[in-house]
């Protein structure tokens, strides 16, 4: 299974935050998982922490993502926009970008889950979601 990680996921996992949902906190601390990074999702983290006191650094996000294995970046590529532009029920267009990477490795073949607590994505139903 891989683990698509939404931007707040991954703030909340680096600063220990306690919204982490349980399924979350379990699949970002078993190291185990394979866990994607939406290359969207880490421009809006570093956008975030630029822009709002969270007591994480941009270069303490990097740090973190060079030193565990489990983490690789999804590149926002061609076939990710066209597949988020027919995510329609997703109102804001990164989380269609991070949506659509989920949905991308599954029409890969991958099996796949959207690590999010987002209420927009999770009522489409358009991907499988886990908290």
């Amino acid at each position: 299974m891989k683990y698509v990680i939404d931007t707040h996921t991954l703030i909340w996992f680096l600063a220990n935050n306690s919204r982490l949902g349980p399924n979350a906190s379990r699949i970002l601390n078993d190291p185990k998982s394979e866990l994607v990074l939406p290359a969207t999702a880490l421009a809006e983290v570093c956008w975030i922490i630029e822009h709002r006191a969270l007591g994480i650094a941009i270069t303490d996000v990097m740090n973190a993502l060079d030193n565990d294995p489990r983490f690789v970046i999804y590149n926002l590529s061609r076939a990710v926009i066209e597949k988020s532009n027919s995510l329609s029920d997703i109102r804001e267009m990164h989380d269609r970008q991070i949506a659509a990477t989920a949905l991308m490795l599954i029409s890969g073949g991958d099996k796949a889950e959207l690590v999010t607590c987002d209420i927009n994505i999770t009522a489409s139903a358009l991907v499988p979601v886990i908290w």
